[in-house]
């Protein structure tokens, strides 16, 4: 009977343990070590790609194929290198709850280091299939990465030039299998190009000395 308890309890102190490591947040080198990956530049127009997803998300479509078969609307973003963020935020709203605040922290240390530093991100929000309209979703996508982009701009002081917040609402599920899943529901962080190489400021050239006047003839 004893060696039994003792089971039930090592199963329980597991379970907890898996449960403690599936809601931790992420290291810096977690977040470096899936961004630092960066190959070619995506080929993505993002403000042709903002209207795209808001007239699809619009649309009525009679042969609509369902979430499960909906084709993906940017398939190239799948190439870069991404850190997916389980963000938790108030039900319907882009408010960001406390219990993720040090998760965007580490986003944060992680977008200034070193082998990060000359690049620029995608900040990509989607939303698992429910009760709303696409359309909301879409627009709610939209305020949520750019939720994330205020915080890490304004409390974290990362330049607003390298941040390129895009929402996807239910047009790109990350489990398309699974439309309703909460993984459908996470915040992805793509490494999307080099930040372009500033040229070398030149100094001012000197005036060219002023021509003498020729001496008068006595």
């Amino acid at each position: 009977m004893r060696a039994s308890r003792i089971a039930i309890t090592l199963s329980l102190a597991l379970l907890a343990s898996a449960a403690s490591a599936q809601t931790a947040a992420p290291t810096r080198d977690d977040i470096v070590g899936k961004l630092n990956h960066f190959e070619q530049a995506g080929e993505v127009d993002l403000p042709a790609l903002k209207q795209q997803v808001m007239e699809r998300a619009k649309a009525r479509i009679k042969n609509d194929p369902g979430p499960v078969n909906r084709p993906l609307i940017a398939p190239d973003l799948a190439s870069l290198p991404a850190f997916n963020a389980q963000i938790q935020f108030d039900a319907d709203t882009p408010i960001i709850q406390p219990a993720s605040y040090q998760t965007v922290g580490r986003i944060a240390d992680a977008l200034v280091h070193s082998s990060l530093l000359p690049y620029t991100f995608l900040i990509v929000g989607h939303v698992e299939s429910n009760s709303k309209t696409r359309e909301a979703n879409a627009i709610l996508s939209q305020r949520r990465a750019d939720a994330i982009r205020d915080v890490l701009v304004n409390t974290f002081k990362i330049s607003t030039k390298r941040l390129h917040p895009i929402g996807l609402g239910e047009e790109q599920f990350l489990d398309r299998a699974k439309p309703t899943s909460a993984a459908n529901g996470q915040l992805q962080i793509l490494t999307y190009a080099k930040l372009p190489e500033e040229a070398p400021a030149h100094p001012a050239s000197a005036p060219a000395p002023a021509a003498k006047k020729p001496a008068k003839k006595r």
